[in-house]
């Protein structure tokens, strides 16, 4: 059955720069990531190659100063860059959003001399970074952490610990890692840029996942890591903070890469409703399924104009928190819900590898996971409208 192509998304966008980088992901969408997206997910194929040319084309870089090889883009077409490439191919777009949630530390809060050393590279120099917050006991209560880093006579600090989940683990040239240097509780945890060649830094089997196969997902073992403390990004004690003002951002990337997923299954739905027949009409004739593909296209929509205006929030330089938590919430949820919807409307062809919507429905899944499960979000969402929960 032919495919009809889908429309692209009418996007409100700032600037004539803007709309020139969207048309130019959208090439690289349609030509480099797309048309082998179900083949390499199926063979759990991580495309390098593609995050070379994305780098090449300054794309791992864009909310970052253009002073280090950034490319100083708002939030507001950052984040619609990567729903771009995660519609295309989550792999990709998720893994975009890792390597800028990677890069926050160090361009967020190193000194100028780490920043001119680390960032060009990391920016526009073909690394590609990862992030080592949780660990195999410690997810959602992540300022439990146990990986400890502890001081050698005022020298190097030497890292001993497990890393759990790391998008990126055994692949990454990076890797941002918070670990213990103080105290138990999130005011004794510090961050570190730690080499991926790094010796006592080796991963585990990747895990075997339902869904974004091509994406590898590993534990991180470091035995003994050497780091010298012009490694140590931000204060000591400081790291819990650094990453959870990395994570307002990178929930945002979340719900972006949400949303790409959800309107690549809505533009599927579409085109299988249109072309297939049966008593004698298109299926999207029928009341009952138009009236689907119409909520679907109502709740991207939403999720849309959610990230944008958390977007907007952080490009001003205000708080944004908790818009970021809703984003992350609402546009997750989303995707669940339309991918699903997306196999029922191609029936007994949805439930199969044949077609896009079920790789989409396994896919949608783990973002609501991934980055403070959802549950975690309607927490940080009540803290700001009542207060901490009493002890």
């Amino acid at each position: 059955m032919p495919d009809r192509a889908p429309q692209p998304v009418d996007r409100q966008l700032p600037t004539d720069e803007a709309r020139d980088l969207i048309s130019l992901v959208r090439d690289i969408a349609q030509r480099e990531i797309a048309p082998s997206a179900a083949e390499e997910e199926d063979a759990g194929r991580f495309p390098r190659e593609v995050f070379t040319l994305l780098s090449d084309s300054g794309l791992l870089g864009l909310p970052y100063d253009a002073e280090f090889g950034g490319g100083e883009q708002p939030y507001e077409v950052y984040l619609q860059v990567l729903e771009e490439l995660a519609a295309a191919r989550l792999t990709v777009g998720l893994g975009v959003s890792v390597h800028t949630l990677a890069s926050y530390a160090l361009a967020a809060h190193g000194t100028k001399e780490q920043q001119a050393e680390h960032l060009p590279a990391m920016l526009g120099g073909g690394l590609l970074g990862a992030y080592c917050l949780s660990e195999p006991t410690s997810g959602s209560d992540a300022a439990s952490l146990r990986t400890k880093a502890v001081r050698e006579n005022g020298g190097d600090w030497v890292i001993t610990g497990t890393k759990a989940w790391i998008t990126h683990g055994g692949i990454a040239d990076f890797y941002t890692v918070m670990a213990r240097t103080g105290e138990d509780g999130p005011r004794g945890i510090t961050a570190f840029l730690v080499p991926g060649d790094a010796e006592g830094l080796s991963p585990a089997v990747p895990e075997k996942k339902m869904g974004l196969k091509g994406s590898p997902t590993a534990q991180l073992h470091l035995d003994g890591v050497r780091v010298p403390d012009t490694r140590r990004l931000g204060d000591e004690g400081q790291g819990f903070a650094i990453a959870l003002s990395a994570l307002d951002s990178g929930r945002l990337g979340i719900a972006a890469c949400a949303i790409g997923v959800a309107q690549a299954a809505l533009d599927a739905a579409v085109s299988y409703a249109t072309e297939r027949r049966q008593f004698g009409k298109p299926i999207a004739d029928f009341q009952g399924l138009r009236f689907m593909l119409a909520d679907m296209a109502t709740q991207i929509e939403a999720g849309r104009a959610l990230y944008l205006t958390a977007a907007r929030l952080r490009d001003a330089g205000l708080p944004f928190a908790k818009q970021a938590a809703m984003a992350k919430l609402h546009c997750t949820d989303t995707a669940m819900r339309v991918t699903t919807d997306a196999v029922q409307i191609l029936g007994g062809y949805g439930y199969t590898a044949d077609f896009p919507a079920e790789r989409y429905m396994r896919e949608a899944k783990v973002l609501q996971i991934v980055e403070g499960t959802n549950q975690i979000q309607r927490m940080v969402i009540a803290r700001h409208l009542a207060g901490p929960e009493e002890r």
